[in-house]
């Protein structure tokens, strides 16, 4: 067999990792978060292989490509080209959509150009981004419009300054335009206008004005309304070249509303009004992919024949990831990560390359147990093809079915970064390390479930798939909301929970902070006391320890590492020459409180700055974020190189100490490997043994084996679920009937039931 070889490796926390890499089979990258899994497969081993692509191009090609350096490693040999597949959201802006993005959309304009009744055109005349777009919206389906209640405090007159908008505001240029028509009482609150004063002071007239000048002279001028002068020169202008406060002006005081042209669907009324066998394109849009499915077949005749086949084929792959429940209209921005990860995968499964290396960052996420069998199936269908497939995940049934283990750890950040087994998956078992430790370990269901406190009533549950159901929440225990990826889990909390219990707090995986700036350090309000400890221990001021004030390097302002943008491509980051990634200048750096400098107080992970700091503030902020599995993360990391779930997990750290709230947890356990789950399900009994509500949305069978109750929802995605299956404690759960979860939570059970020392 040929391998894949990695001699010396030393990328963040690896320590001269060796490993050999079996080519043409599966392997998958095991061991906790931390411990090094993602600095071996991507920062090394996928890095190198794009590295050398890159170098294989002339040096004119080169000069457009991003500038990859050498991963920290002796030797790494036999590589193939790599095509990582991850989990970064799909982009394309407000028009790519799931069918533009999958292709699928071309070949169903290329249908309703042959078939359409009445006959349009060619598939162009069907394409939102050509020829067929909505004039009215542009093809995006929705419009920009000035926001009202934003714009306007109604409750005051012109001249107590009723528009909000500091450019419009009393004694403005434009303020004077209203002010000075004649056509309004100043003094007279906005809320008492009339239907006609108000139009005429939103959209104005054809008239034009007289305004006092400097001194006695006076300028007639357009009077235009509020609206319309908002719309004109801010709306309307380019936001490409938009100054920033343009741009802050036009997200502070607009709103976005559906297209009333076109109703949304993005098309000119001849597209958007032609039908074949009675339905039109935005309404084949707008069915699920299982539905979609189903009716394409209808319509197939010898001719059309070639078009709709491919089109089965591309939607019954997309199916088969367990993403049947999407519809070729949904936006690629309002995709999660794990969905956006399994659309790229149908991408690479139509693919005739062999021989290439494919990297997967936890394809399981989101994913339902009942779909990751069909993961596992899509995985051999790459290997069988003759490529080498590399795996980093937890999910117990794709490590299982893989053909060979490495296992990172033993631990997290400085306790990791070895290898402490490769080998296949029997030897896992018996390795003694703490995936082979938890492969096997009992799982019981909660034998004495705790008794509500009271409920949360949810009335009319009818958002998009859901049909309309009450349901009530039970408070004061731990809920687990399940059911298959699309079967309506989210939808009831975004838009139901939420707008009926607004008081309820969702905790999910989106992105902490947005600056590069930003670090467990500044986010968790440690950085500010840190600051003063070193200015009161070295006699200088607190500023000198800001990244981001006097103390900073000088050539990369603080950041310890240099950004390059690349426009279309991903920008590079390049560790700073001058501070070494340091952060603070050499004087800076000199100053230290028991040997540490302040660059070695943020190189300490979470767990070790517990130990070392001695003021009460720091340790309890930074024992919440220990307490939620995240004490391997390094005070001075830059949050955007955060996962989803560690995102959620910091969030709630920041909340730990809350007591009788509502806590809605969007899949908590993504990302953590299962040896941790243990510890995030103590921390979730202690919220609600201190008199908090928790519901978490969750495919996690031991989480579910743990909670209280469950309320299960399905019973498949899309049009074919939006219903409750159950409601009780786990133990029902296992013979309930017609359950997916149910299914798989009692072969759980029975796969990990306790046996006799």
């Amino acid at each position: 067999m040929e391998y894949l070889t990695v001699t010396g490796a030393r990328e963040n926390n690896l320590r001269d990792v060796s490993v050999r890499i079996p080519k043409r089979a599966i392997t998958a990258f095991v061991g906790v978060s931390g411990s090094g899994k993602s600095s071996l497969v991507f920062d090394t081993i996928a890095a190198e292989a794009q590295r050398q692509l890159n170098e294989t191009f002339s040096a004119f090609v080169r000069g457009f490509l991003p500038k990859l350096g050498q991963p920290d490693a002796d030797l790494i040999e036999n590589l193939s080209t790599a095509i990582v597949v991850d989990q970064k959201r799909l982009g394309g802006g407000s028009r790519s959509t799931l069918g533009t993005v999958t292709d699928i959309n071309p070949l169903l304009r290329l249908l309703f150009s042959r078939r359409s009744s009445p006959h349009v055109g060619a598939g162009y005349v069907f394409s939102f981004n050509e020829q067929g777009m909505c004039p009215g919206c542009k093809g995006i389906g929705r419009r920009v419009q000035l926001d009202h209640d934003a714009m306007f405090d109604r409750s005051k007159s012109l001249n107590e300054g009723a528009i909000l908008f500091r450019d419009f505001a009393v004694d403005s240029w434009y303020w004077h335009v209203w002010a000075q028509s004649g056509k309004f009482d100043n003094d007279k609150p906005l809320a008492d206008y009339t239907e006609a004063e108000w139009k005429l002071l939103l959209h104005g007239s054809d008239e034009k004005v007289e305004l006092a000048v400097a001194g006695s002279k006076s300028m007639k001028m357009d009077f235009e309304g509020v609206e319309g002068k908002f719309t004109r020169l801010y709306i309307n202008a380019s936001q490409e070249d938009a100054s920033d406060r343009k741009k802050e002006a036009v997200a502070k005081f607009t709103t976005s509303v559906r297209c009333t042209d076109c109703g949304g669907t993005r098309l000119a009324e001849a597209p958007r009004t032609a039908t074949v066998a009675g339905r039109t394109l935005p309404e084949v849009c707008a069915l699920d992919l299982g539905s979609l499915h189903a009716w394409l077949p209808t319509v197939r005749d010898p001719e059309i024949a070639p078009i709709l086949d491919e089109a089965t084929t591309r939607i019954g792959a997309l199916i088969d990831m367990g993403l049947g429940y999407l519809t070729l209209d949904r936006e690629t921005s309002t995709l999660s990560g794990g969905e956006s990860q399994r659309i790229k995968m149908v991408r690479h499964l139509g693919s005739s390359l062999v021989d290439v290396m494919y990297v997967f960052d936890e394809p399981t996420i989101g994913l339902h147990p009942r779909d990751v069998g069909r993961m596992n199936a899509l995985l051999h269908r790459l290997r069988d093809k003759g490529n080498t497939v590399l795996v980093v995940e937890h999910d117990t049934d794709v490590i299982t079915a893989a053909d060979h283990v490495v296992e990172l750890g033993p631990h997290a950040g400085t306790a990791g970064g070895r290898i402490v087994y490769q080998g296949d998956v029997a030897g896992l078992r018996h390795s003694g390390t703490l995936t082979g430790e938890f492969l096997h370990r009992p799982v019981t269901l909660r034998e004495h479930p705790r008794t509500p406190t009271g409920r949360l009533r949810l009335t009319g549950a009818s958002a998009h798939n859901l049909t309309g159901f009450d349901v009530d929440i039970p408070t004061g225990v731990l809920v687990a909301l399940t059911g298959v990826a699309g079967s309506g889990k989210s939808t009831l909390v975004r838009e139901v929970l939420l707008p009926q219990h607004p008081e309820a707090i969702v905790v999910d995986q989106s992105a902490v902070a947005t600056s590069i700036r930003s670090t467990p350090a500044t986010w968790t309000g440690v950085m500010e006391p840190i600051r003063k400890l070193y200015a009161k221990a070295t006699g200088v001021k607190p500023a000198l320890f800001s990244f981001n004030s006097a103390g900073a390097c000088p050539t990369c302002n603080g950041l310890g590492a240099v950004y390059s943008d690349l426009a279309y491509l991903d920008g590079v980051r390049s560790t700073c020459g001058d501070c070494e990634g340091r952060r603070y200048t050499e004087e800076v750096l000199a100053l230290t409180v028991d040997g540490k400098s302040i660059s070695d107080a943020l190189d300490m992970t979470a767990a070790d700055a517990v130990e070392w700091f001695t003021a009460k503030d720091i340790r309890r902020r930074l024992q919440a974020v220990v307490d939620v599995g995240l004490g391997y993360l390094t005070l001075g990391q830059p949050l955007s190189t955060l996962s989803g779930g560690e995102c959620q997990r910091l969030k709630l750290a920041g909340r730990l100490h809350e007591q009788g709230n509502v806590y809605v947890l969007d899949e908590p356990t993504t990302g953590l490997h299962m040896s941790d789950c243990g510890h995030l399900l103590g921390l979730l009994d202690r919220l609600v043994d201190g008199g908090s509500s928790v519901i978490v949305v969750e495919h996690n069978l031991d989480v579910i084996a743990h909670a209280d109750w469950v309320i299960d929802l399905g019973p498949d995605g899309g049009d074919a679920g939006g219903r409750i299956v159950f409601e009780g404690t786990p133990a029902a759960l296992t013979t309930a009937p017609g359950s997916f979860t149910g299914e798989h939570l009692a072969r759980h059970i029975a796969a990990h039931a306790a046996v006799p020392a």
